[in-house]
């Protein structure tokens, strides 16, 4: 319960997040416009896949400005860091995150397992 108080109800915390945020986001905004298209579409796909307080997929978007900066310091076009499947690139980052989709496959594994009377300790 200390954690769900510690994400969801600590004000300073979410202060600090909010301008944390909007300071990235004032980084993405210095990008070569290319790249803040892709980021802004990434971020957008990836929020809709982001689980309880979300403060994992901050952390990835922030990774990812950090990459998408080095990238265009380098010259390179923004989907040489993606590549050209940037969905395949979004599911690589989202695979240290916890997401929705992981609580709806542990949900459906669960209420099956159950309504058929096992559990994950019987075989």
């Amino acid at each position: 319960m200390s954690e769900f108080f510690d994400n969801y109800f600590n004000i300073k915390k979410m202060i600090e997040s909010k301008r944390e945020y909007k300071q990235q986001m004032a980084r993405v905004e210095a990008l070569p416009k290319d790249y803040q298209y892709v980021f802004k579409k990434i971020q957008s796909h990836m929020w809709k896949f982001a689980g309880g307080s979300g403060y994992d997929m901050m952390k990835i978007h922030y990774d990812l400005i950090e990459l998408f900066e080095a990238g265009a310091a380098d010259g390179k076009h923004v989907l040489e860091i993606t590549g050209e499947d940037v969905a395949s690139f979004c599911d690589e980052l989202l695979r240290s995150a916890r997401t929705y989709t992981e609580d709806w496959r542990e949900a459906l594994n669960r209420d099956i397992l159950k309504k058929l009377g096992k559990d994950k300790d019987s075989k």
